[in-house]
């Protein structure tokens, strides 16, 4: 089955680089260098030497060059649904796009490369038996589960009533202590990394992938994303499945079909639901002119579905409003990362490259905050330098690479929480560019997730059932 879709994944690659050759307007080999190294990086990222950034950072950039690029230039003329600023649509000005698209990707290849000389996964995952977490678990598993679900609960549904924290949304209540902040991190990924530890001590109980381990997931997905007024539910959870498949498939273990199956279909329908809840309360909180309906919101589910597994991917775009520009160089490179974040204002990148998109729009700016975003390569190539671009897009790479490789280490060598945190981490460099200088509170989080469970594992281990060493 396996090699079956990788045999039609490939031929229909093919199928769609010949047609977009065929309607291209630049250079067929600049097209071709660009269809080469977006599809070396995707299939970079599934084999067995991969670590989960590459698969993560593949996939997304995959999507929002590749794909949506190859796309829009056979079905749609090379017209594009989001914002390419300056970007006049001639030869000269597709192949500058894709030029420097092929750069950062080419980058992220050599970082993935360099970090196969240095650190791969074991060929058999660590048993996380003498884990304190694991013990503390094992003795309260059902209370553990309960509670979990409760928080996830009281989060999601206080954060819905308090508009805390909510995508294109303005926060409509501060709370004291940076308490907003840990509402977000809860939301984006704090509560599934909670959800990453069941479903690794599930397997470790089990031995497999089973009902008590998905569904705990499956219900914290579909919470925190309708809390965050966000379509996004596929993200933290397909990280948590690719995870757990491929460490059970490492532990040399046959997946429990029936379970699969039921997982699959309960996710399918949740995230279904998860849209048509969001579209809801997204009419009601965007456009409150014409009140929102379960049979609209149900209707909009396909009508967006081009804009939301095509088009929303950040990517291309953002490579041809920046290689159009005559505004780069080392001074805009500066600016942008002293920009600072402001829910009254537009982003740096909306005012320089695509002319404040949203300000021609009938958004209520007091109530609502939206911003284009060009992705890291376009926002590393603000200098204008080829050179600039691959050396940072290798830095990059290599950072993505460490941090996952610090997770493994620390965190009890969970190969699920691992591709959690690579997953958000792919996430955040497909869509960057927004207030870049405050990515530490991203990254930094990130860490103090990870101390957080190395520090509870830690005194549990030591002073709760008398095992400080780690097997």
């Amino acid at each position: 089955m396996i090699r079956l879709f990788i045999i039609l994944f490939s031929i229909a690659i093919c199928v769609l680089s010949i047609a977009t050759g065929v309607n291209y307007k630049g250079s067929l080999l600049v097209y071709a260098t660009f269809t080469l190294l977006t599809n070396v990086l995707l299939f970079n990222g599934w084999k067995s030497k991969a670590i989960y950034f590459d698969t993560f950072v593949g996939v997304f950039l995959w999507l929002g060059f590749w794909l949506k690029f190859s796309l829009r230039v056979v079905f749609s003329e090379g017209v594009f649904r989001e914002p390419v600023g300056a970007f006049d649509g001639s030869a000269a000005a597709f192949d500058h796009a894709l030029l420097v698209a092929s750069c950062g990707i080419a980058g992220l290849v050599v970082a993935s490369f360099v970090r196969e000389r240095f650190f791969v996964y074991p060929n058999e995952p660590h048993s996380c038996a003498h884990s304190g977490l694991f013990l503390f678990y094992r003795i309260f598993r059902k209370y553990f589960v309960a509670v979990f679900l409760v928080v996830v609960f009281l989060v999601a549904t206080s954060n819905a009533w308090l508009a805390i924290y909510q995508r294109g949304m303005v926060a409509q209540t501060v709370l004291p202590f940076g308490l907003n902040g840990v509402f977000k991190w809860l939301l984006q990924f704090g509560l599934a990394s909670v959800a990453a530890l069941i479903v690794r001590f599930e397997i470790e109980i089990n031995r497999n992938l089973s009902l008590m381990a998905v569904f705990p997931a499956i219900l914290e997905g579909l919470f925190s994303n309708v809390s965050l007024l966000s379509r996004g539910m596929i993200l933290n959870l397909s990280a948590l499945a690719i995870g757990s498949l491929r460490m059970i498939r490492a532990m040399k273990l046959s997946p429990n079909r029936l379970s699969m199956f039921v997982a699959a279909t309960v996710f399918v329908g949740l995230f279904s639901v998860s849209v048509a809840s969001v579209n809801i309360l997204r009419a009601q909180m965007f456009d409150k002119s014409e009140p929102a309906t379960v049979a609209s919101a149900v209707a909009s589910v396909s009508h967006i579905s081009q804009p939301l597994f095509v088009d929303r991917w950040v990517g291309i775009e953002g490579a041809m409003a920046v290689s159009a520009s005559d505004k780069l160089g080392w001074e805009l490179w500066q600016r942008a990362w002293r920009e600072r974040y402001d829910e009254s204002e537009f982003s740096l990148y909306d005012r320089s490259f695509v002319s404040a998109h949203y300000a021609s729009s009938d958004i209520n700016q007091s109530r609502n905050h939206f911003v284009n975003l060009p992705g890291l390569i376009a926002f590393l190539y603000y200098p204008g330098s080829f050179a600039f671009l691959f050396l940072a897009m290798v830095f990059a790479g290599l950072v993505g690479a460490v941090l996952e490789i610090a997770t493994f280490r620390f965190c009890g060598r969970n190969w699920i929480l691992c591709s959690l945190f690579a997953q958000v981490i792919a996430f955040r460099y497909a869509s960057f560019g927004y207030v870049p200088g405050q990515s530490y509170l991203l990254f930094g989080t990130l860490v103090l997730n990870g101390f957080l469970i190395f520090a509870v594992d830690f005194l549990l281990r030591k002073w709760v059932f008398g095992r400080p060493e780690v097997t």
